[in-house]
């Protein structure tokens, strides 16, 4: 992608990339697999996605990428590519927090955070206040250790992007 800044149009050519690449994967995903893939797809926001965003407003404060982010895709799905990899919805990522309460990050600008998205494998990604994003290093919170994966949400997305890209381009061989 060029470097047009972080926005709604940003997230939309992201988004546009991502489908582009797994669309021409799941072409031949069931006869090279052998079974029919799950659902993978960057998922426009609903007007019921922007009502949780809008519900969740004071959770979200300081989370200012993440509030851009959620204004324009609902959540991402793509269990099929790599060991899969998940953004979670806004009203999943406010449910966990008010049901578990902030993340525990010691090493981050601020040391409280919100699990946004997921891999296959369990681990877990967690977005800071100061714009940052720490992955797991288990698959689980109870004592968990992070390392820092991105300075910021849009660096993460555009490592994701390039990730899926790259798997997709992989997988023709």
């Amino acid at each position: 992608m060029d470097q047009l800044s972080y926005s709604a149009a940003w997230l939309s050519r992201w988004r546009d990339e991502i489908t582009n690449a797994v669309s021409s994967m799941l072409l031949t995903f069931e006869e090279k697999n052998g079974y029919e893939p799950g659902t993978n797809e960057v998922r426009i926001a609903s007007k019921s996605d922007l009502r949780a965003v809008h519900d969740g407003d004071r959770e979200l404060q300081g989370f200012e990428d993440l509030l851009t982010f959620y204004q324009s895709i609902g959540e991402v799905a793509l269990p099929d590519v790599g060991n899969g990899f998940f953004v979670h919805s806004a009203r999943d990522v406010l449910h966990r927090v008010e049901e578990e309460g902030p993340v525990s990050l010691s090493e981050a600008d601020d040391p409280h955070g919100m699990v946004i998205a997921s891999n296959g494998g369990g681990l877990l990604y967690v977005a800071d206040r100061g714009g940052a994003i720490h992955r797991s290093r288990t698959a689980s919170l109870d004592g968990a250790e992070f390392d820092k994966v991105a300075d910021s949400l849009p660096q993460f997305l555009e490592h994701v992007r390039h990730c899926v890209v790259r798997f997709v381009g992989s997988t023709r061989l």
